[in-house]
């Protein structure tokens, strides 16, 4: 696919998020951005969201004659430019978002031109299957990544598909500090991790004892650690001991890695000092030192659980981590938050262990994708099952959202269950049977309303773990998967003809039904969550983005709420699921 195509795709995004998150308002498929005016085609979706058609729009402004001149338009960074006044944006947020999206366009291009058939995706393990995932569907600037150059794009992004070493670092203690769960010793995890390598490492150090050990990202070590750290590393208190044995390939978040040399070790996540989906990429203290605590607590409560183990839903525990605390910034009130998360890393279980003899596994995001030809990768896995298309979507919508209702009605517990959090296992015939869990620490919420089921949280004296009540809580699961997932998965359904419009919301709506008939004890919280509801609370992404702009921030802003938007379960006649609880 050409530059123009995919521009064109992505100015059809950008039109249809911000209209359907009310930052514009089109009439009649047409915005009045000053001296420009738009058209555009478009339909309209769940959650009252607008659909653009690619290649449709057309921009009109006056001629150098004074004569309104119309011609189609591809453009996204002119169609910005001209709506900057409408949104109210400043000169330093266009720049800084113009950045954002022209970096998102040279990386959708670059996977156009190396795009493959669904039925060569089928084949792939899910850490490669990864590298072909074309980002969150509902934030346009999706591949921003601002701190990469071209070349670091090409060398260490998902779509580059490339493996890399990681670099071992030593950090003396007190400055650095190792947690695990119980289980789990300090040298246990770096035996495992390193191998005979470690042995070769000892003898760079006159006292090995003395550091902590950790993996570092090799463009976080050229652009960081040997800039903001070139203190401790010039004193003996960093000491770069050199590349890992393992090859790892990155993720959709960039900055969680695969272990492709050995799939059964641990999965590292690591700090990087780039913007990217809204957000700096790096790793916040609280997290690194309350991921082991928070993943023995859930632990406990999985392993209790019985309807948890009847389903086979999987939890990918963040078991061990680093935190090094920069020894002045972290103390110094005001430092932006970027500069304060640049070392450390979480060590997360891999998925592979999991799995029976069989089984397929693949990150949920994969659901949405299109293969070079356009085919949806849906469809080619509905034909790889052997199942009709509504019993294959019935089989995901159970495995996804019984033990996610389970988890919030019963514990008061929330994950944020978008495409990268969730993967789904399949049986040998390919049909969705259960899920996994990952991406814990400071993605965990629990309900305000004290639980007896979940018992005492494990953050009594220093709070992690946030407290919601009932109706944010379940904002997580309607932002994350039913608006991020499900709203555009109903689309592809439809647009291939593999199920009616609305199909998918009929069965997901006898889904709930059925976990409300099933544990009536619950009606209390089914109310309080309300996922039946006329309406949800609009959180914009996008607008999220463009209203905090680019300024240094300390802490990262909550999304604000910005009106109501329609529930597309509210209307919608119940499909009573085929498998009983």
């Amino acid at each position: 696919m050409s530059w123009a195509e995919k521009s064109s795709e992505l100015l059809a995004k950008l039109i249809s998020q911000l209209c359907t998150e009310d930052l514009l308002q089109p009439i009649d498929d047409r915005l009045e951005l000053g001296e420009a005016t738009y058209t555009f085609t478009s339909s309209r979706g769940a959650f009252g969201s607008y659909r653009v058609a690619p290649g449709s729009v057309r921009r009109t402004a006056s001629g150098i004659l004074g004569n309104d001149e119309s011609e189609a338009c591809i453009d996204p960074v002119q169609f910005l430019v001209d709506a900057a006044p409408v949104l109210g944006l400043p000169g330093s947020t266009v720049a800084g978002y113009v950045a954002e999206l022209s970096s998102t366009l040279a990386a959708d291009v670059r996977m156009a031109s190396s795009a493959v058939s669904n039925a060569s995706l089928l084949g792939l393990h899910h850490s490669s299957l990864e590298g072909h995932l074309t980002g969150h569907p509902l934030l346009v600037a999706n591949k921003g990544r601002l701190g990469f150059s071209a070349s670091d794009s090409a060398l260490y992004a998902p779509e580059a598909r490339t493996p890399l070493r990681l670099v071992w670092l030593a950090v003396r203690r007190g400055l650095a500090e190792f947690r695990g769960t119980p289980d789990l010793s300090e040298h246990a995890v770096i035996a495992q991790e390193l191998g005979p390598c470690a042995e070769e490492f000892r003898d760079l150090l006159d006292d090995p004892d003395a550091y902590v050990w950790l993996p570092c990202h090799p463009w976080q070590l050229d652009h960081v650690v040997r800039t903001q750290w070139a203190r401790e590393l010039a004193r003996g208190e960093i000491v770069v001991l050199g590349e890992g044995p393992a090859e790892y390939l990155p993720t959709q978040s960039i900055r969680t890695m695969v272990n492709v040399s050995d799939p059964c070790r641990y999965q590292v996540k690591l700090p990087l000092k780039i913007l990217n989906t809204s957000v700096y990429r790096g790793l916040p203290e609280h997290c690194t030192l309350a991921a082991p605590m928070v993943t023995q607590w859930l632990r406990g409560l999985w392993q209790r659980d019985e309807l948890l183990g009847r389903l086979g839903t999987e939890l990918l525990g963040e078991v061990a981590s680093v935190t090094v605390r920069h020894p002045q910034l972290s103390f110094a009130p005001g430092v932006p938050y970027q500069w304060t998360e640049t070392l450390g890393c979480i060590w997360r279980e891999p998925v592979e262990p999991r799995l029976q003899p069989g089984e397929t596994v693949w990150p949920l995001a994969a659901v949405l994708h299109r293969d070079v030809a356009g085919e949806p990768l849906a469809a080619a896995m509905v034909a790889r099952s052997g199942v009709d298309a509504s019993t294959w979507i019935g089989e995901l919508l159970s495995a996804l959202m019984r033990p996610l209702l389970h988890l919030m009605h019963h514990y008061g517990i929330t994950v944020n269950p978008h495409g990268e959090n969730l993967a789904v296992i399949c049986t040998p015939s390919g049909v969705p049977a259960r899920i996994v869990i990952k991406d814990l620490v400071d993605d965990i919420n629990v309900s305000t309303t004290p639980i007896p089921a979940r018992g005492t949280e494990p953050d009594s004296h220093h709070r992690i773990l946030p407290r919601k009540p009932w109706h944010i809580l379940r904002q997580y699961l309607v932002d994350a998967l039913l608006l991020g997932v499900l709203a555009p998965l109903d689309t592809i359904l439809a647009d291939s003809s593999l199920l009616p419009p609305g199909h998918l919301w009929s069965q997901l709506r006898g889904e709930i039904e059925l976990y409300a008939a099933t544990f009536p004890e619950y009606a209390d919280r089914l109310s309080a969550t309300a996922l039946l509801g006329e309406t949800f609370a609009r959180y914009p992404l996008n607008g999220y983005r463009l209203t905090s702009g680019y300024a240094d921030l300390a802490t990262r802003p909550p999304v604000p709420v910005t009106g109501r938007m329609p529930n597309p379960l509210f209307s919608v006649d119940p499909i009573a699921p085929v498998r009983p609880w």
